[in-house]
């Protein structure tokens, strides 16, 4: 699948590059464009992914990255859709980098990958950055870079207003009323914790 994909964003970049080049050259347009969209899906079918929208998503592919090859063979390691996602919403090419590269080692969906970008998962891995490699010894540099890697939500722990001057170690905080439901599962239930809190009498802590 991945040799088929890769062969699919091969034929994809050719297509863009021959509209690029006859647009230049030849002044192609709009008409031109969706007359081969719908010669090619006669010849394809309709759900080749030929459509007029399509090809013009292949023209600016090449457009914005014929100049960067590092983005090329990056392109061809994730799915049409998902670069098609990357390109809407990513402007930047390090931006997009770091996207492609995400998707291609992590195996994000393209709901994931809309996700990470909404929530500027790039932006964020930039304002982490820190000097921790240098300052600290190995041993605690990887714990440190842990400890400000995510994003904490507290307000379902209904520690907002106690808790909002004190001073913590983490990159950033949001509050929201409820525990988001992604991460109900991974708690346990009332009751279990009802039961371990009372397991705690009599218990000596630390």
């Amino acid at each position: 699948m991945r040799a088929v994909n890769k062969e699919l964003i091969a034929l994809y970049w050719d297509i863009g590059k021959l509209i690029e080049e006859r647009q230049e050259a030849e002044g192609w347009g709009k008409a031109v464009v969706e007359r081969l969209s719908a010669d090619l899906r006669a010849e394809f079918s309709e759900k080749s992914g030929f459509s007029g929208r399509n090809l013009w998503y292949m023209r600016t592919f090449y457009r914005e990255y014929k100049e960067q090859p590092i983005l090329q063979p990056l392109a061809a390691e994730i799915s049409w859709t998902k670069n098609t996602l990357i390109l809407d919403r990513c402007r930047n090419p390090l931006q997009r980098e770091f996207y492609l590269r995400g998707t291609a080692r992590f195996g994000w969906t393209r709901r994931v990958l809309e996700h990470q970008i909404d929530n500027q998962t790039y932006e964020k891995y930039l304002l982490n950055q820190t000097s921790f490699d240098s300052a600290l010894p190995q041993a605690i540099a990887a714990q440190a870079k842990l400890a400000v890697k995510d994003h904490y939500t507290f307000d379902f722990l209904e520690l907002s207003d106690a808790h909002a001057i004190q001073p913590i170690g983490i990159a950033t905080y949001s509050l929201t009323s409820h525990l988001p439901a992604a991460y109900q599962h991974m708690l346990p239930s009332e009751e279990e914790i009802r039961e371990r809190l009372q397991g705690w009498e009599g218990d000596e802590i630390g």
